[in-house]
C-alpha cells in the first residue's frame, strides 16, 4: 500500500496567548505555538480544523 501525502496547514500565531480565555490559550498549544509570528506545519484533520477554527482570530492559515 502506497502512503498518501497529506495535507499540511501553516499556522501563524498573530496574536498572543496571554490574556484570552483557557479554552483558546490550550488550543494554540496544542497546535504548538507558543510565540507570536511563530509558524507550524500541521496536518490537515478535522481535529486541527477545530482548534484552528476556535482561535482563528488569533492565527493565519496557509495551505503549505
Amino acid at each position: 500500500m502506497a502512503k498518501e501525502k497529506s495535507k499540511q496547514l501553516r499556522v501563524t500565531l498573530l496574536k498572543s496567548r496571554f490574556g484570552r480565555t483557557p479554552g483558546h490559550a490550550e488550543c494554540a498549544q496544542g497546535l504548538g505555538l507558543r510565540r507570536r509570528h511563530q509558524s507550524v506545519l500541521v496536518s490537515d484533520t478535522p481535529e486541527n480544523r477545530g482548534m484552528i477554527a476556535t482561535i482563528g482570530y488569533m492565527v493565519r492559515v496557509e495551505e503549505a
